[in-house]
Order: C-alpha cells, then sequence, then structure tokens
C-alpha cells in the first residue's frame, strides 16, 4: 500500500517539476539544465557576522523530521501548551531567564516569534521558498520566503508566516478561528567593496491573538480511569469570549568598520515594543471562573480590556577582533525602557517603571578547528545584576555553563487588572545551569549520554493555593529556600537492516532540593523515533516513513491563568501519563518537499487523550500533510 502511495505521489511530482520547467526561465547555459539551486543559495546568521566566521551554507532541504511543525514537536516536546496550535507555550524543564534586566514576565507566546529570526542570504539569482500545510480541521500555516542580491554586495529578502487555526473544542464552522498570528519581517544586508564595513537591518513585527477557552467543563472526569469523555469534541469550553494578544516589533541594526582583521568597531541598536492585551465579556462568560474581581471604577466594568506596554531602545557599542584562532569582543550597552500598566501609576510603585540600564560585557573564544569551539561570556549591568557563561563544542563533548543574578519581572513585582491584584518587592533571583553531553560514535551506533543541573536561589513562580485574607487563589510568591534538579539523559540512534534508524531519548529527572515544592517536572521524558529512511526510484525520491513516540510520567503539572497568561503550580489535577504516537511519511523530489502525518494514533483505537496542560485535552487522532517549493527564478 505505502509503495503504491509513493509511485502515485512520484508521478504527480514529476509532472509538477516538468511543468514548472517548461514555464520557468533558468536556463542560463548551453543545455536545459538549470545551474541555480539550493547549493548557489546561501545564507549565514549575524551571530556568525559577529564572530567574524565566513559561515555561509546551503539551505536546508533535509526531509529528516520535516513533518514535526508544530511548536512543541519542533522542541522535541520540552514544551507544552494548551492542546491546539498557537496557544500558550511553556518549557516542561526549568530555564533560567534570558535577561538579566528588567522584562515583561509575558513570554508565554514569545516563542512564536523567537524562532523566526532572519537569516542573511547571498544568491545568485531570486530565491522563494514556499511552505503550506493543511492540518486537518482547520489548523493551517504559510511560510513564505523570498531573498535576492540588488548586487554582490547587497541582499534583500523578507518572510511572512501566518498562522490561522481553528478551534478543536466545538468548532462551529470551518473557520472558526482559535489562533490568528500573522509575522512578517524585511531585512536587508550590504557590505562595502573593500569589505570594511558592513551591515545588517530588519525589522519585525508579529500580532498573535488567541481565543482562551479556559479549558473544559468536566473537570472532574480528568481523575477517572478512562479520561474518555473529557476527549469529546462537543465538551462544553469553560469560556467563549476570552481573547489574549501579544504584539510585538522590533527595528534591529548592526553594523561594523573593519580597521584589520584584529580589530572591528561595531554598533548594535534595538528599537521595539510589546503589548499584551486581555479581552472579555462577563455577560458571556461566568464571572464565577475568576477567583476574584478588583474594583476598577470604570464605566463599563464587564468589557474587560487589561493591558500592559513595554518598549524600549538599546544601544551597544563595542571592539572586537580575531587573532589567529583567538576572538575577543568587549562592549558598553544602554538601555531605555518604559512599562506602562493601564490601572497603575508610577507613584504607587516602589520601582521605577522608566528607567535606564547601564552593561558592560564581554567575550572571548577559541575556535581550534570546524568543529571545536570554546567560548566565555560575562555581562554586568549596574547595580550588580550579571550574567556568567561558557560554552564547550568538540567532536567528543559538548558542554555548557550559565550563572545569572537577574532582576524579577514586572509582572512578579506588580499587577493590576480586573480580576488579578498585587504588589511586591521581590529579590534578585539566583541561577545556575550546568549541561554536558558526550557523542561516541561506534560503526553504525552514535550514543550521547549527558546530565542537566540546575539550581535556583530566591525563585519566584505563581502559584494556587488559599492566601490568608483574600479570595485570590493564583499569586507570585518567592521561595526563601533553594531548587535543585539533576537530569541525567540518554540519546541514541542506531542503524540497523541498512535503512533502519532507532532513535530513543529517555531523561529521568530527580529533585536534589525543591524547597516550597516551587518546581514541577515529569520524573520519566521518553522520545523515540523508528524510521525508514532509503532514496527510491533510481535516488530520485528520497523518503523517511516512521513513527514517533513521546511519553512522560504523570505528575502535577502547570496549570495556565487566562486573564495574566501565566502558568501556575497547583496540586488540584494530576496529569495522567499517556502515549502519543504519530505515524509520518517525509519525502522530497527535486527541489519539493512534502509529508503525511497522522496524530495521535492511540486514541483512533481507545477514544482516549492526553492532557497536555490539566483541563486542556490534546490534539485528537487526525491526519496532516503539508508542502514545499523552492524557486529560484
Amino acid at each position: 500500500m505505502i509503495r503504491k502511495i509513493l509511485i502515485v505521489v512520484f508521478i504527480y511530482m514529476t509532472a509538477f517539476s516538468a511543468l514548472a520547467q517548461r514555464r520557468g526561465s533558468q536556463v542560463v547555459d548551453d543545455s536545459t539544465r538549470n545551474v541555480y539551486g539550493p547549493t548557489t543559495t546561501k545564507w549565514t546568521t549575524e551571530e556568525n557576522i559577529y564572530f567574524n566566521r565566513d559561515n555561509y551554507q546551503p539551505i536546508d532541504t533535509s526531509i529528516n523530521n520535516y513533518h514535526r511543525w508544530t511548536y512543541p514537536q519542533r522542541f522535541n516536546n520540552k514544551y507544552k501548551d494548551l492542546g491546539n496550535i498557537g496557544t500558550a507555550l511553556y518549557p516542561v524543564f526549568p530555564q533560567l531567564p534570558s535577561a538579566i534586566g528588567v522584562s515583561t514576565g509575558f513570554s508565554v507566546y514569545e516563542q512564536f516569534y523567537l524562532t523566526e529570526e532572519p537569516k542573511y542570504f547571498d544568491t545568485k539569482s531570486p530565491y522563494t521558498r514556499m511552505r503550506i500545510i493543511w492540518g486537518g480541521d482547520g489548523r493551517a500555516l504559510t511560510r513564505i520566503e523570498f531573498s535576492r542580491n540588488i548586487n554582490p554586495r547587497w541582499n534583500f529578502g523578507f518572510n511572512y508566516r501566518p498562522l490561522l487555526v481553528d478551534k478543536q473544542i466545538q468548532r462551529e464552522r470551518k473557520g472558526d478561528r482559535q489562533t490568528v498570528s500573522h509575522y512578517y519581517d524585511v531585512y536587508t544586508s550590504y557590505r562595502s567593496e573593500n569589505d570594511r564595513y558592513q551591515l545588517i537591518l530588519n525589522y519585525r513585527r508579529m500580532r498573535h491573538s488567541v481565543v482562551e477557552n479556559g479549558g473544559i467543563t468536566t473537570v472532574a472526569t480528568a481523575i477517572d480511569s478512562t479520561y474518555a469523555s473529557i476527549f469529546d469534541p462537543d465538551n462544553n469550553p469553560k469560556l467563549t469570549e476570552a481573547n489574549s494578544v501579544h504584539l510585538r516589533n522590533n527595528a534591529h541594526l548592526f553594523h561594523q568598520y573593519k580597521v584589520g582583521n584584529a580589530l572591528q568597531v561595531y554598533h548594535q541598536s534595538d528599537l521595539g515594543k510589546q503589548e499584551n492585551l486581555f479581552f472579555e465579556s462577563i455577560p458571556t462568560d461566568p464571572e464565577s471562573f475568576y477567583d476574584n474581581r478588583v474594583e476598577l471604577g470604570l464605566e463599563k466594568p464587564d468589557e474587560i480590556k487589561d493591558s500592559t506596554r513595554f518598549s524600549y531602545w538599546t544601544n551597544a557599542i563595542g571592539l572586537k577582533g580575531k587573532v589567529g584562532k583567538f576572538f575577543y569582543d568587549g562592549y558598553a550597552k544602554a538601555r531605555h525602557y518604559n512599562f506602562r500598566y493601564k490601572y497603575i501609576t508610577e507613584d504607587t510603585l516602589s520601582l521605577p517603571l522608566s528607567d535606564n540600564e547601564y552593561y558592560l560585557g564581554g567575550r572571548v573564544s577559541y575556535e581550534h578547528d570546524s568543529v571545536t569551539h570554546l567560548t566565555a561570556w560575562f555581562e554586568y549591568l549596574d547595580g550588580g545584576n550579571y550574567s556568567a557563561e561558557a560554552t564547550l563544542s568538540s567532536k567528543w563533548i559538548d558542554a555548557k555553563a550559565r550563572q545569572i543574578l537577574s532582576k524579577p519581572s514586572f509582572i512578579y513585582n506588580a499587577y493590576r487588572g480586573s480580576f488579578d491584584e498585587w504588589f511586591n518587592n521581590f529579590r534578585n533571583v539566583s541561577g545556575l545551569q550546568v549541561e554536558a553531553f558526550g557523542k561516541i560514535q561506534w560503526g553504525r551506533l552514535l550514543f550521547s549520554p549527558g546530565f542537566t543541573y540546575t539550581s535556583f536561589s530566591d525563585y519566584i513562580y505563581f502559584r494556587k493555593t488559599s492566601f490568608p485574607g483574600i479570595d485570590q487563589t493564583v499569586l507570585p510568591v518567592q521561595s526563601d529556600g533553594r531548587q535543585e534538579l539533576l537530569s541525567p539523559e540518554v540519546n541514541l540512534d542506531v542503524r540497523f537492516l541498512r535503512h533502519l534508524h532507532l532513535r530513543p531519548q529517555i531523561i529521568y529527572s530527580t529533585f536534589l532540593k525543591n524547597d516550597d515544592d516551587a518546581l514541577r517536572v515529569p520524573e520519566l521524558f521518553v522520545n523515540t523515533q523508528l524510521a525508514y529512511e532509503n532514496d527510491l526510484f533510481k535516488k530520485n525520491l528520497q523518503v523517511q516513513i516512521g513513527i514517533d513516540f513521546h511519553w512522560r510520567s504523570n505528575y502535577f503539572d502547570y496549570g495556565y491563568d487566562t486573564s495574566i497568561q501565566q502558568f501556575y503550580v497547583q496540586n488540584q489535577v494530576e496529569t495522567p501519563s499517556f502515549p502519543l504516537i504519530d505515524v509520518f511519511l517525509n519525502a522530497k523530489m527535486k527541489r519539493g518537499r512534502f509529508f503525511f502525518k497522522y496524530n495521535n494514533l492511540v486514541q483512533a483505537f481507545t477514544q482516549s487523550g492526553y492532557l497536555p496542560t490539566p483541563v486542556y485535552p490534546g490534539q485528537r487522532n487526525i491526519l496532516d500533510f503539508g508542502f514545499e517549493l523552492l524557486l529560484f527564478d
């Protein structure tokens, strides 16, 4: 059966490719062969330019794991969501704060923005990539990428990514959206004729809107033995009018002047804004869903429009250079920020809402060869906060260590909205994370054992419990103790019977210390893939056919508070373990890639499903299809 499907797809793609060639205009030599393609269109990153690495790469046309288009799967299931694409994301394993200065604390939608960072191209012909994914039940993603050189030293391009996803609970019709997200960027890169001056400039914007359903009404069934009724597609959501919006934009500039290989002067600037909004209509949705009501003195108190706004302008000036295999960098950075609560004024707070931050930092790096790198980075913020990081990448081991002392986010120190209110003066948070993984290649076996160690002092988090004297049940708290988590991990890639690959990943987590029960992590976390990988039809069709398996042990996972877009520690609903199995086919013929994926095979037989977040049912069994075309004219 599979071979018949492949033959049909092969015939279709052959006909499509022939038609595209007849319509194209890429004949640039004396034959009908197209000389422009993935190897003539190359890209690099700002990091490579920053470290003076001449590291332009051909564009990626690999089909391995091409079917993993949902965001939890893109992160190897180390993020969870609310059961539908585009909903709030949260890491399964604890992470250190990315910033040591002030931040908003609204981060559940930021990965939809951060994962779109532009690449910079050097093209010999106009380059277009079009990727279209049609997921079942109205789940769709489109990605359009375009780039071309205006001349050999000046490139221009843009990216556009709409994410349009229908509701998976009580979907009334096609186009009954839960997620509407539009991201786009425009970028350019330029270098002078003598290569002394180089410039990168981009503008990025995303508006990410999600209808919050609050989970399902039959919460009690989450503690029975079958879990079947909570995965009924006709199950009533708790909310129908709640809506969260994450709006973000940023203008970014990096340019440098090269005095010589040992000295470059550079300037980096970011001007941006982040808004987080929450809308609700109490006459339609039950006020009893929310644990508290704040008297704001509004004319129409039932039309909820809570919001925060954070704007910033960051400038860094530095000196860097490369001497032999050594790279150095030293910089000074200033950031002006302005944070605005809708219902809080600065004179009622003990912290400034508008201020300047001043940083000093430096990096050193030793690149022994193309695979062996050792890098150290230190950054200090005026007032005592700091970040120290060291990274080792080599043929035999990859390791990383980072220690920070960071300021509390604004959301922890103060908030006032229609359903939530608090004022705190939390201490700085200290964190340490160390990870190391070996790489052992023995014939057809790649063995990568390792561990991750994470510790926190003065850790801040949201908790759901009964607080004395107030009705609110979800509030930020700061631990007076310490949290230490050790997670040994084993990764394997075994090839057998020539074309079969088995790729298990097993993580065992144990708390050395977890004061206040502040962290929640599954004891066992398992990812496994069994895949057949081969080139068929005289190497004209490349395929990867297989099964993805994911499982994690039951635990009291983080719950989600819709009105403040925050995940919190809870002890009310235990998330059960469940085997999540997807069957997939990835294939490529010439310049076209496509995939088929059947999600959640187990539910097709058991009529039961899983909870990625307490009271939020996960994706039901359904078929997805996607394809991609590359054009070079």
